[in-house]
């Protein structure tokens, strides 16, 4: 039977869902208790009135209503009360591993470990010599490691067997559905069975003679 969130640990859950400070949420529920309504970053809230010892409160983003929840007069107005005190549940832990998983990268700078169907374009700046492996169901393989980058940073990238020589030093490559996982404290990307790697051609500018200084004589 699964555990009910306490009204701590909803509220938490909603601070970071909604990626706004959880000690100024707090602060704005009990600021909409007094004045009625309030902000919290992109969040309005309102206080809807009281039932017993219990204050209603509607939660939206822009027009569209993302909570409506009862607190406890005693949770609200008790100063001890901290959301950070209540981040370390699995709900949170969940929902930030799939925010992670999911998350878009741009560039090298923005991968996490964990990271799925990441897409991005790097240089290959150097190719390790390839290794003959034995893979867990018994496979021979090679696998070479190739230290990619872009203008944010660097990360390895895992490549095996007919990837290893399709690349070299200085070549421009987009990476589709990768994935980011940590290899001896380290991030690292793989392509997996889904992922593909493919040589992207820098088209030079040509120099035409219009585009020549004018000789002085």
């Amino acid at each position: 039977m699964r555990k009910k969130k306490s009204v701590g640990e909803y509220l938490a859950f909603l601070s970071v869902k909604y990626e706004v400070d959880p000690e100024e949420f707090l602060y704005s529920l009990r600021s909409a208790e007094e004045h009625k309504e309030s902000r919290c970053d992109k969040l309005s809230i309102q206080c809807r009135g009281k039932t017993k010892n219990k204050f209603i409160f509607l939660i939206k983003r822009e027009s569209e209503v993302i909570a409506q929840c009862r607190i406890d007069e005693e949770f609200l107005f008790n100063e001890s009360n901290h959301l950070r005190n209540f981040m370390d549940i699995d709900e949170i832990r969940r929902y930030l591993s799939r925010k992670a998983r999911t998350a878009i990268a741009k560039s090298i700078k923005d991968l996490q470990t964990g990271m799925t169907h990441v897409n991005l374009k790097a240089e290959i700046l150097d190719v390790a010599e390839a290794k003959h492996v034995v893979t867990r169901y018994g496979n021979h393989a090679s696998v070479a490691k190739a230290l990619i980058g872009d203008e944010t940073g660097t990360i390895k990238l895992c490549l095996w067997n007919g990837q290893i020589a399709g690349v070299s030093a200085g070549d421009t490559v987009q990476i589709e559905n990768a994935q980011v996982s940590a290899f001896r404290g380290e991030n690292q990307l793989s392509l997996g069975k889904k992922g593909t790697l493919s040589n992207v051609e820098i088209v030079k500018p040509q120099v035409t003679s219009m585009d020549l200084p004018t000789p002085t004589i």
